[in-house]
């Protein structure tokens, strides 16, 4: 993709649609723990960042036994997830492209390997190196997940490009210095969040990359 070595995303939200399953678990568990009925819209501020953060912020003391219980009520709802439209057509091209493909997210290594690697394990090959949120001292929005990734391939941070969905991830990207990518395909609520791409469908990633080498390479006098 010419400008971009490392093309990196975030996983909830960008590459398969959780938020159902995520919000309506996470309603269990505050039943469960703290015997009270939040609403789903009120607990959108737990998209994009550690469970061990959102529930703190939910007045939970006990997280990791929480922790646990959200992921034991999520297995009612992983029906409800799925990968968005276009996702496996997108990895591809730009695989095909060149682009070494990288994973930053707020998930653990278990969460990974139980809601992604797993149940997605043909498209959790296109990834070389891939980030949790143990790997890094602090999280997002915090810059340490993204300077943790270039750090490990060795490059840059303007060889890469990070794409996610939450504004948590947009202050990740700023903080450590990364060109931001808004996947809006999955909230059209997000569109708000500064960006320095806005892609609406994840066709639109590789249409606007391959656009903005365009206009480098006419900057530099090739054609």
């Amino acid at each position: 993709m010419g400008k971009y070595k490392h093309i990196l995303f975030d996983i909830d939200g960008t590459l398969i649609d959780t938020e159902e399953a995520i919000l309506r678990s996470l309603q269990d568990t505050v039943r469960e723990m703290r015997h009270k009925d939040i609403g789903r819209h009120e607990l959108k501020f737990a998209l994009g960042i550690p469970g061990s953060v959102a529930l703190r912020k939910l007045g939970i003391t006990d997280t990791e036994r929480a922790n646990d219980r959200w992921n034991e009520h999520l297995l009612k709802y992983k029906s409800r997830i799925r990968l968005f439209d276009g996702i496996p057509e997108l990895l591809s091209s730009l695989k095909t492209n060149g682009c070494k493909l990288g994973i930053v997210t707020s998930k653990t290594r278990n969460e990974y390997a139980a809601d992604f690697a797993a149940p997605f394990f043909a498209l959790s090959d296109y990834f070389g190196t891939v980030i949790c949120v143990e790997d890094a001292a602090r999280p997002k929005p915090f810059p340490d997940p993204l300077l943790t990734y270039l750090n490990t391939a060795h490059i840059h941070a303007g060889d890469a490009v990070y794409i996610g969905d939450t504004v948590y991830d947009s202050q990740c990207a700023k903080n450590a210095g990364l060109d931001f990518g808004l996947a809006a395909w999955g909230n059209a609520e997000a569109q708000e969040i500064p960006a320095n791409y806005l892609f609406k469908t994840p066709a639109d990633v590789l249409l606007s990359l391959s656009e903005k080498n365009d206009r480098n390479l006419k900057k530099k006098g090739v054609s």
